[in-house]
């Protein structure tokens, strides 16, 4: 996938982080990858969604929105959810989906009781 991802430089790693993941949930054109979330999670109190991608080629088509409704649905009985969003751009499309700014920290979270 081009979306210039860092983590992409290390197809290994990236292959068996993905195995160890909690979820990985993927979008495609046919046999073309085009977007991709994968969570980190304990099962019961937190998770994380991580990797939030999509090909440039197809953004704008709502793949990153319904990537991340997917995630969310997965982590509904979690007390927490927690994102830490890499490009300050992106916090508002996390709003959308409840997350909250911590006053003086980067990381966002959704907090149920």
């Amino acid at each position: 996938m081009s979306v210039h991802w860092e983590s992409g430089k290390y197809p290994k790693e990236i292959v068996k982080g993905l195995s160890n993941s909690s979820v990985v949930i993927s979008a495609w054109d046919g046999e073309k990858l085009v977007g991709l979330v994968r969570g980190l999670d304990d099962g019961a109190t937190v998770g994380f969604p991580h990797y939030l991608l999509v090909n440039p080629m197809y953004q704008g088509q709502h793949i990153g929105e319904k990537l991340m409704k997917q995630i969310m649905e997965e982590y509904r009985d979690l007390l927490y959810v927690k994102i830490m969003p890499f490009d300050s751009k992106t916090i508002g499309f996390y709003q959308k989906f409840g997350f909250e700014k911590y006053d003086n920290y980067t990381a966002m979270q959704i907090k149920r009781n």
